[in-house]
C-alpha cells in the first residue's frame, strides 16, 4: 500500500466518519439533503482551486462559510424554513461557478478527488473533523430538544441562535471537506447514507449517532480500497460502498418486522 493511498484513507475515514455522526443529527432534523445544496454552493471554490492549483477544501470554505452566514442571518429575519433559504443561496453559487469551471477539470470538482490529498490535507482534515465530532455531541441533545420544540428548549435555557450556529458550522465544515473526498454532486449521499443505515439498525438514540459513523467509516475505507484496486473514481465508490450497507440494513429490518 502506497503513502499517498495511506494518506487518502486516513483523510477519507475522518471526513466520513464525521459526516455520518453529523449526518445522523442532520437526519433527526430532516436537514440531510441540505449537505447537496452547500455542495453545490461550494463550486465556485472549487473551480478558483482548480483554477489556480490549490487545495479544493480550501477554495470551498470561504463560499460555504459566506453562504452559511447568510442563510443564519436570513433565518433570523425571515419566517422561510432553512430548507428554502438554502435553495436560494446554492442556486446563486452555482450559477457563478458555471461560468468559470474548467470544463477538463469538472471530473474533479463533482466527484471529487481524495486520491490526490497531501499530508498537511489530512492533518487538517484529522484535527478539523475531530472538532466537529466532538462539537456535535455536545450540542446533540439540545439540538433534538430544539428539533421537538424550540419553545420547549428556550425554557430549559437553551440559546436557540448559538446553538443553531454551531451546528450550522459544523455541516459548513463537514461539506467543504466532504468536497475533497465524494465532491460537489455526492455531498449529501455523504451525510445521509449512513445515518439512514444506522436509524434502521439502531435501538437507542446513543447508539445511533455512533453506528452512524461507524458506518461513514467502513464506507470510506472499502471504497478508497476499491479504488486502489479498479481505478474508478474514489467519490462514487465510497457512496455506492454505503448504499450496499443501506440495502443490507433493508434486508434485517424486514426480517425483524417478519
Amino acid at each position: 500500500m502506497t503513502p499517498q493511498i495511506i494518506l487518502s484513507l486516513i483523510a477519507g475515514v475522518f471526513i466520513s466518519g464525521a459526516a455520518g455522526y453529523l449526518g445522523s443529527l442532520m437526519l433527526s432534523r430532516r436537514m440531510a439533503l441540505v449537505a447537496g445544496p452547500l455542495g453545490h454552493l461550494a463550486l465556485p471554490g472549487v473551480a478558483l482551486a482548480l483554477i489556480y492549483g490549490f487545495d479544493m477544501s480550501l477554495g470551498a470554505f470561504p463560499f460555504i462559510i459566506l453562504g452559511i452566514v447568510l442563510i443564519w442571518l436570513f433565518e433570523m429575519r425571515t419566517k422561510l424554513p432553512t430548507e428554502a433559504l438554502t435553495a436560494v443561496v446554492f442556486a446563486a453559487g452555482v450559477g457563478i461557478a458555471f461560468l468559470f469551471l474548467p470544463i477538463d477539470q469538472a471530473e474533479a470538482a463533482l466527484l471529487g478527488e481524495i486520491s490526490n490529498v497531501g499530508l498537511w490535507g489530512a492533518v487538517v482534515a484529522v484535527v478539523l473533523c475531530s472538532l466537529v465530532f466532538i462539537a456535535v455531541k455536545k450540542i446533540f441533545s439540545k439540538m433534538i430538544l430544539m428539533n421537538i420544540s424550540e419553545d420547549l428548549a428556550r425554557s430549559e435555557g437553551v440559546d436557540i441562535k448559538k446553538y443553531n450556529f454551531i451546528y450550522l458550522a459544523c455541516v459548513a465544515i463537514i461539506v467543504a471537506l466532504g468536497v475533497k473526498l465524494v465532491g460537489g454532486l455526492l455531498t449529501a449521499a455523504l451525510v445521509a447514507i449512513p445515518a439512514a443505515t444506522a436509524r434502521n439498525f439502531s435501538k437507542t438514540l446513543s447508539g445511533y449517532g455512533f453506528l452512524a459513523c461507524f458506518l461513514g467509516i467502513i464506507s470510506a475505507v472499502i471504497g478508497i480500497l476499491l479504488f486502489e484496486f479498479t481505478g474508478f473514481s474514489a467519490g462514487p465508490l465510497v457512496i455506492i460502498s454505503g448504499t450496499f450497507f443501506f440495502l443490507v440494513s433493508l434486508f434485517f429490518v424486514k426480517k425483524a418486522g417478519a
